[in-house]
């Protein structure tokens, strides 16, 4: 008998979570909203090419430091440094235009809290049907936050990202996908 209970239980529940996903896919889906969180300045050393690897041309830009300032959800702000000893390790691909991203490194809050950010994207300077050379550069950072600490939020979401140019850094303005 219990046997039978915990297996109808079980059934229930597996129907309760399979029904779930069809009627919000009935819905027609909302473009995602975006609020601007953070924006880090992050300044490199020169690029250090390793050559032609077996993944491609590797290219390795070292992360000196930096600082960045943010927002909370609750709107009161932020801020603190961009450390030393990460790097952007980019794959060039000649042939297409496009460098893939993969920046790795840490940021300090100002009130003493660490958190790992990966940041991976697309450089892209396709030819144009126009003949043209066009511009893509975008990222989308994932960022690591102690669990326990008032940043935790950053855990539970998607970010996307822009960089910019700056004197001697280079700038990324975060948004965090609603």
């Amino acid at each position: 008998m219990k046997k039978t209970i915990l297996h109808l239980m079980t059934t229930m529940a597996w129907l309760l979570m399979l029904a779930t996903p069809l009627t919000a896919m009935a819905q027609e889906p909302t473009m995602p909203q975006l609020t601007h969180v953070l924006t880090l300045h992050v300044a490199c050393s020169p690029a250090q090419p390793l050559g032609n690897t077996a993944m491609g041309k590797r290219i390795v830009i070292p992360i000196i430091g930096g600082h960045f300032e943010g927002t909370h959800p609750n709107g009161s702000s932020f801020k603190g440094d961009v450390l030393a000893g990460g790097a952007d390790y980019q794959l060039v691909d000649t042939i297409r235009n496009r460098t893939h991203l993969e920046a790795i490194y840490n940021i300090r809050t100002a009130d003493g809290v660490m958190i790992h950010v990966r940041n991976e994207g697309v450089l892209a300077n396709p030819i144009l049907p126009n003949g043209k050379t066009g511009f893509y550069f975008n990222t989308t950072p994932v960022f690591e936050a102690p669990t326990e600490s008032c940043y935790a939020w950053l855990n539970d979401a998607t970010f996307v990202c822009t960089p910019f140019f700056e004197q001697n850094t280079i700038g990324l303005k975060v948004w965090k996908v609603n």
